[in-house]
Formats: structure tokens, C-alpha cells, sequence
């Protein structure tokens, strides 16, 4: 029975946060086969935005390290999710994806603006279930601390590798 929470924690976050984690990162991706290393202007807006507010959304203006997040960024998008869904590596990708989504929550807030909007920002026991950042983040967290401390569970690439490595005694 233990190894069917992290297992549907795994499908949890498959059918509520994967398409919502790759539809994002696919608004980041630039022109042609190339864009994954090419962000689109977009990208460099939604992760920086008073930056780009401030050179009128020149990207040229802007410096390696922000392309160099945004094009981490972009992936981390792609890839975490994907590893947290079929289950490898498992704990170190939802510790990413807690990182990504308090970076992610903290440009919502303070980049965007949110934290001026309190429709946006919520509250905690105020019977609204719904707010973007209080209430909504807080469900993507718990399903991410499940999975670090729990793992993977059963039907996980995690699994079959550690049994494969460390034999039938091991677990993950």
C-alpha cells in the first residue's frame, strides 16, 4: 500500500500539471529546430519581465545569464515533469520542479505583479478554494514533497533500476 501514494501522486501530477508544465515551455521555444536553443521573445517576457519592460522588449539588449535561464528554464519545463511522470530520478526531479515552481511563484508575484491583487495571491482558510498562487501552488507542493520524501513507487523506472543495480532489496 505504500508504494500507491507516490504512484498516484505520479498520476496526479500526470493529469493536472504535465500539459499545463509543456504547453508552457512550448509558448517559450523559438523558431524552427533551433528554438530550443533560441528562446522566443515570449519566453524572455514571461520570465523576466520587468527586464524586458525596460530595453521595450529588445532581447538583444539583453546578457547571456538571461538567456541562459531562460533557455534552462524551458527545458526544466520539458524534462522534470516528464522524468517526475514515468518515474526516474525521481525524488531529484520533484525537488526541481519545488524549485522551479517557487521561481515560477515568485516571478508570478513580484514580476507580474500578483502580490498587488489579492484575487490572485488568495488566502488560506478563507473557504475560496481557488486562488492562483496560495491556494493552487500549495496542492502542487504537496504532491511534489510527497514524491521526495516517498519516491517513486511502484510502476517506476526508479524502481526497475534499482533492482537491476542494487538487486531485489533495494528500494527507491
Amino acid at each position: 500500500m505504500d508504494d500507491l501514494v507516490p504512484l498516484f501522486a505520479r498520476f496526479v501530477f500526470a493529469a493536472t500539471l504535465l500539459g499545463y508544465f509543456w504547453a508552457s515551455a512550448l509558448t517559450k521555444l523559438g523558431d524552427g529546430m533551433m528554438g530550443v536553443f533560441s528562446p522566443s521573445t515570449g519566453a524572455y517576457a514571461q520570465i523576466f519581465p520587468r527586464q524586458m519592460e525596460a530595453v521595450v522588449y529588445d532581447v538583444s539588449q539583453l546578457g547571456v545569464f538571461h538567456w541562459a535561464v531562460v533557455v534552462a528554464g524551458t527545458w526544466a519545463e520539458f524534462i522534470l515533469p516528464l522524468l517526475i511522470v514515468i518515474g526516474l530520478f525521481t525524488r531529484l526531479a520533484a525537488i526541481g520542479m519545488i524549485g522551479f515552481v517557487v521561481l515560477q511563484t515568485l516571478t508570478d508575484l513580484y514580476g507580474h505583479g500578483g502580490i498587488a491583487h489579492a484575487d490572485t495571491l488568495g488566502a488560506w482558510f478563507d473557504r475560496v478554494p481557488d486562488s492562483l498562487i496560495l491556494d493552487q501552488r500549495a496542492f502542487w507542493m504537496l504532491i511534489l514533497v510527497t514524491l521526495v520524501i516517498k519516491g517513486a513507487g511502484a510502476l517506476s523506472l526508479d524502481r526497475i533500476l534499482s533492482r537491476q543495480v542494487l538487486g531485489d532489496t533495494a528500494t527507491v
